[in-house]
């Protein structure tokens, strides 16, 4: 008797499934997303592999009070920066999804990384559904990882990936890339969201019963975000974007969920014929290039996870040749450039409605914290006027609708950064200096409102 197969429509984007075809999916408001799925009737539920924990011990329920506070064992991954963004190192049993645009370098992270693994003892099965063995083992000898014991298995088909895992017992497996996988039992193409959805759990379920750690690809759409449904992100233990301007050799590894860390965290790499190497000292280079003498420039002390980094925020301003003034930014969220050109107009008596304003982060980096908000108003005045800004001062603080400077945190991590770049002043907001003062070899000003610190800065 043959099973009974039914169809439904998926959204891709956010894995909602409705009775009929719709144009526009009512959960996320996407357009042209609905798929037709056809799905068959469920056959003999297989029992599950039981959880364990790293000791090869059988998870069983226990009471709360009973639960000994386990350190998670972290392994280095061989690349100092990709251990800071996961949090201090791999934890063994995790899932991983590294996603970024194509040709961004994540097939190449992960061959290095697996290829230091290998070299230093590790069991490791790199799974490509993408490329052939000959096609990976020129890029290994390329990035200077061909002689590792890695293990190498062209495939896509789930089960045969499935049963090699369990021949091979390794302790890290890469899967490149999981919109190419799959699970033939689902009559669904390949890269659909019941597709993604099934490799995902089967992933999930392998890696949390054997305590295997799993990389996985994830291709991304052109928006940005990460192909399939929403769901695959919220499976997964960690979640990694690669960033990069294709133009550009610096790349950009950036946490956006970790179970076992912080997020926003980033790691900073620079791309070369021999692979990605590691950029120790980001700060100094999103300031190596910057203009003596040029004005409109001011640099900002951004907090990117735990990690504090020096960037210049260029502004350009200029006479509007149109009804409406233009607001062009690139690095920095256009409605925050909007909202401090207000508060300059209102607050510091700057008029800015007829002119046209361009801004942008240097190096490519994002920044959307709010302590960038008095560097932007710095560097906006500074090209208004046409006034150079000591290119030894550098700015922190949140700017309010009333003109206010507004304390942020981790202040003292941003002025020891700051100091050991060489920079001779900081403003910070006054709240911030309550019952503290700098040892460092930099002087702190304080400033309460914008007014201030534009009296202050170019006085």
């Amino acid at each position: 008797m043959m099973a009974k197969t039914t169809t439904r429509y998926v959204c891709s984007n956010c894995g909602r499934s409705f009775a009929s075809y719709l144009g526009r999916c009512p959960n996320c408001g996407a357009w042209n997303t609905i798929e037709e799925e056809v799905v068959a009737a469920p056959a003999a539920a297989k029992q599950a592999a039981p959880r364990h924990t790293s000791d090869g011990h059988q998870i069983r329920p226990q009471r709360l009070d009973q639960v000994e506070i386990q350190k998670e064992t972290r392994i280095g991954s061989g690349l100092g920066e990709l251990n800071r963004v996961l949090g201090g190192g791999i934890v063994p049993g995790s899932l991983i999804l590294i996603g970024g645009d194509p040709g961004i370098g994540k097939s190449t992270l992960l061959l290095q990384v697996s290829g230091t693994l290998a070299h230093e003892g590790s069991k490791v099965l790199y799974v490509s559904g993408e490329e052939s063995a000959s096609q990976i083992k020129m890029r290994a000898g390329r990035l200077g990882v061909g002689k590792s014991g890695m293990y190498l298995y062209p495939e896509t088909d789930m089960p045969s990936i499935t049963q090699a895992i369990d021949d091979m017992h390794p302790d890290y497996v890469v899967i490149d890339s999981v919109q190419t996988m799959n699970v033939p039992e689902m009559s669904s193409a390949v890269g659909s969201v019941a597709q993604i959805r099934e490799v995902t759990a089967e992933l999930m379920r392998i890696a949390k019963s054997n305590t295997i750690t799993i990389f996985i690809v994830g291709h991304v759409t052109k928006e940005g975000a990460i192909a399939g449904p929403k769901i695959l992100e919220h499976m997964v233990d960690t979640v990694l974007y690669f960033e990069g301007d294709m133009h550009h050799t610096y790349r950009m590894l950036r946490s956006v969920k970790n179970r076992f860390g912080s997020t926003n965290e980033i790691g900073i790499f620079e791309m070369h014929e021999s692979g990605l190497k590691e950029v120790a000292n980001p700060s100094e280079l999103f300031l190596d290039e910057r203009l003596a003498g040029a004005t409109g420039s001011a640099v900002v002390v951004s907090m990117e996870g735990t990690r504090p980094i020096l960037v210049e925020i260029q502004a350009l301003m200029t006479p509007t040749q149109y009804g409406n003034a233009k607001r062009t930014s690139s690095g920095i969220d256009h409605n925050k450039v909007s909202l401090i050109i207000a508060v300059l107009e209102k607050r510091a008596n700057l008029m800015l409605q007829n002119q046209d304003a361009y801004l942008k982060a240097t190096g490519g980096v994002r920044l959307d914290e709010p302590a960038i908000d008095l560097a932007v108003a710095m560097a906006l005045a500074s090209s208004y006027r046409d006034k150079e800004i000591s290119p030894t001062d550098c700015f922190v603080g949140e700017i309010g609708l009333t003109g206010e400077v507004r304390r942020v945190n981790h202040i003292e991590d941003r002025i020891k950064e700051a100091a050991k770049l060489g920079f001779k002043r900081i403003f910070v907001p006054k709240n911030n200096l309550q019952g503290w003062t700098s040892r460092d070899k930099i002087e702190v000003i304080g400033v309460t409102s914008i007014a201030e610190a534009l009296q202050r800065v170019f006085a």
